[in-house]
């Protein structure tokens, strides 16, 4: 079972990035996926939930207004487009889902199986 995170890169402030994150089973389509970040020295922070239909998101406070959570169920992919980009974005970003853990579950340790992470550098 593997999480594959793509899109991460370098960027000037107020540019944007898609992530994409590839599930390898079609049986994480019916769970709740997210992304958290991790910035050096900092403990990971919750960013977007969404659930297993798509419907529902939750996002956190210093991201609400400019990232966008979404998924294609039939790619087995979740992607998180993230607008309006700031030097304090920079940070791994890493996708995660779990089979009981809700959307909206802003607590690292609820989710299961995680992403290898990937880079997403924003120069001021």
């Amino acid at each position: 079972v593997q999480l594959v995170e793509s899109g991460g890169g370098l960027v000037q402030a107020g540019d944007s990035l898609r992530l994409s994150c590839a599930a390898s089973t079609r049986t994480f389509t019916r769970y709740a996926m997210g992304w958290f970040r991790q910035a050096p020295g900092r403990e990971r922070e919750f960013v977007a939930g969404i659930s297993w239909t798509g419907v529902s998101t939750y996002y956190g406070d210093s991201v609400k207004g400019r990232f966008t959570i979404s998924r294609d169920n039939a790619k087995s992919t979740v992607y998180l487009q993230m607008n309006s980009l700031k030097p304090e974005d920079t940070a791994v970003y890493s996708c995660v889902v779990d089979p009981i853990t809700e959307y909206d579950n802003v607590d690292p340790r609820k989710w299961t199986f995680w992403g290898q992470g990937t880079q997403v550098t924003v120069s001021s």
